[in-house]
């Protein structure tokens, strides 16, 4: 069904964390078998192991890339609200994941990504950036995405700086509008649901389900080419996209 809509690129990943899914493996390896040539994964980390790696790696897996959006276990704690230990299993699992590389001569990009979450986020991140960069291909930063509006009032109170849309790298940002997205990626749900923005946290960005209508159906559907044509006009107001451009 992809292969067929010209589909180039299979990301292993939307919402929630896709290393905890037993059966990622074999996804990889039938993305591998359905001749898509590059299969790419998001991971924060937390939940690897060498058996893992081995696994993805070995079944095609083409890029590896990490959230490393913290810069010690303070900030971790501070934002994930989430136990200090598992700052410590993400760090650990970049490590494993370039040894687990080189033993296996896997041709597996490993990259990192981290949010600038203000002006100094970058000094913070130098001590940690400097101990990883020797296992990994590449670390870059992105700008903080108001994700749809869904944390873009509440990350403005912290003082951070929040952008709309999706800007991407933050050397390179990208205008808010038009949202190159809608005319470059779909992302799947586990129901079924293709949704149209990578924030899609709700069914506003829902845009046909594939259980009712093939991949193709459902990116030329007449929601996704009205959302799509506001976007091209400049006008997203009434747009399921209004909150999030408005921090652009």
């Amino acid at each position: 069904m992809l292969k067929e809509a010209g589909v180039e690129e299979v990301g292993m990943f939307f919402l929630g964390e896709s290393t905890t899914v037993k059966e990622l493996p074999e996804y990889i390896a039938e993305a591998k078998r359905q001749e898509f040539p590059y299969i790419f994964l998001t991971t924060n980390g937390t939940a690897l192991d060498e058996h893992k790696l081995d696994a993805y790696m070995k079944a095609g897996l083409n890029s590896l890339k990490f959230s490393l959006n913290y810069a010690d276990v303070e900030q971790f704690v501070e934002v994930a609200k989430v136990k200090p230990a598992l700052f410590l299993k993400m760090v650990e699992g970049i490590k494993l994941a370039r040894k687990v590389r080189d033993r296996g001569g896997y041709k597996c990009g490993l990259y990192a990504s981290y949010i600038d979450y203000d002006d100094g986020q970058s000094d913070k991140m130098k001590g940690l950036i400097d101990e990883l960069e020797p296992y990994l291909d590449e670390v870059y930063s992105l700008l903080l995405y108001s994700q749809a509006n869904l944390v873009g009032e509440e990350n403005s109170g912290r003082g951070w700086t929040v952008k709309g849309g999706n800007p991407g790298r933050a050397g390179n940002p990208r205008d808010p509008v038009p949202c190159w997205s809608l005319f470059s990626e779909g992302r799947v749900c586990w129901d079924g649901e293709l949704a149209g923005c990578c924030f899609a946290h709700d069914d506003r960005f829902s845009m046909g389900n594939l259980y009712e209508m093939t991949f193709k159906e459902a990116w030329h559907s007449q929601k996704f080419q009205e959302l799509r044509s506001a976007h091209v006009s400049l006008d997203v107001r009434g747009t399921a996209c209004e909150g999030c451009v408005s921090y652009g």
